[in-house]
């Protein structure tokens, strides 16, 4: 079987397929049942093909751009921590190629807008909770700082890629001073949290719904490699301010309740002020947010991945609803007003 994924030859998949077929024995794996299984954000590419049985998922990451340790270690300290994450059954880290066990054929982003009943979707966010907390509980041995070095260079997204490219916007230099106390305030925020490991995008298109006993308990974490060792409220932000789903502030302070709750029992170092949690978080969620929507820009208007602009209503509301809470940025929320082609909140125009 060839796999044609567009009008070029496809040297790394008719590579990949060799690989296979040197390994299909060893694995009980039938190459020609080999199917795209997803792509992401990055270079790294997924398929997924039969094997002994059931089904098992293919990694390829070409190693001019991507590098598969990460992925190993970070797997390697979240399996420890009792984390459902794919098993590494072979590997051919020369080439960029990686067999795992398969976690299942649905994220939970896909179960979710195939329509799931609220009993169901609460039960799955509580699972997806546990396995955060254990997921906090695990080693960061060996894992890059989320500092403040690598947090305020993740934040000049905003205004290059999303200010300037998407909005097409000239800041003036009182925009810009303004942004740039707002990153230092966020930042200084941020990082006096106490320090865990942290996914980074611990939300609905990275949780599998494992529906099937040999897909392992909910959720199969994937996309880990990433991981840093950062701020303790990171990856809740990223659950409850889900850049792909919009969940409404009640649901998200209900979720923030049982999660903060949930870390308290585990032995996490959390405050026991939820107010101060609350705001803890929501703060961490704005530098995120303000990222993700530089981010989303570049990868379109950079790498032509035009669908992640369907995103950025949500993102941006999730910017505003932290924005227009907290006085300290009502400035960022007049910016974004200009950036949006609003009337400023303040009654005047910029």
């Amino acid at each position: 079987m060839e796999l044609i994924l567009n009008s070029s030859p496809d040297f790394r998949l008719a590579a990949l397929q060799r690989w296979l077929k040197s390994i299909a024995h060893t694995h009980g794996l039938d190459p020609d049942s080999l199917e795209p299984a997803s792509s992401d954000a990055s270079f790294r590419r997924y398929f997924r093909l039969k094997g002994k049985g059931g089904t098992v998922i293919v990694m390829d990451a070409p190693p001019a751009q991507e590098d598969c340790q990460p992925f190993l270690h970070a797997g390697q300290l979240l399996k420890e921590a009792g984390l459902n994450v794919p098993t590494i059954l072979a590997q051919d880290l020369s080439q960029g190629f990686l067999l795992l066990s398969d976690l299942g054929k649905q994220t939970y982003y896909q179960a979710i807008q195939s329509g799931l009943d609220d009993g169901r979707l609460q039960q799955l966010y509580r699972e997806a909770i546990n396995a955060l907390v254990r997921l906090q509980n695990a080693r960061t041995t060996g894992l890059p700082a989320y500092d403040q070095e690598r947090l305020a260079a993740e934040l000049t997204l905003f205004p290059h890629w999303y200010a300037q490219q998407h909005c097409q916007a000239q800041l003036s230099d009182k925009e810009q001073a303004m942004l740039q106390k707002t990153f230092t305030l966020l930042v200084q925020d941020n990082t006096q949290q106490p320090i865990v490991l942290v996914h980074r995008d611990f939300h609905s298109p990275n949780l599998m719904l494992c529906d099937r006993p040999e897909y392992g308990p909910n959720p199969g974490v994937i996309d880990y490699q990433d991981a840093l060792a950062g701020p303790l409220t990171y990856d809740l932000a990223s659950l409850v301010m889900d850049a792909r789903t919009t969940w409404e502030e009640p649901q998200q302070l209900d979720w923030a309740i049982r999660y903060w709750e949930a870390a308290k029992a585990a032995g996490l170092p959390i405050t026991a002020d939820f107010a101060q949690f609350h705001r803890a978080y929501e703060w961490m969620s704005l530098q995120r947010n303000l990222r993700i929507l530089g981010v989303f820009a570049r990868l379109s208007h950079r790498d032509g991945k035009n669908h992640y602009l369907q995103h950025m209503p949500r993102v941006n509301a999730y910017v505003r609803q932290v924005a227009h809470r907290y006085g300290v940025f009502h400035p960022l929320l007049r910016l974004l007003d200009k950036l949006d082609g609003r009337q400023a909140t303040t009654g005047y125009s910029f």
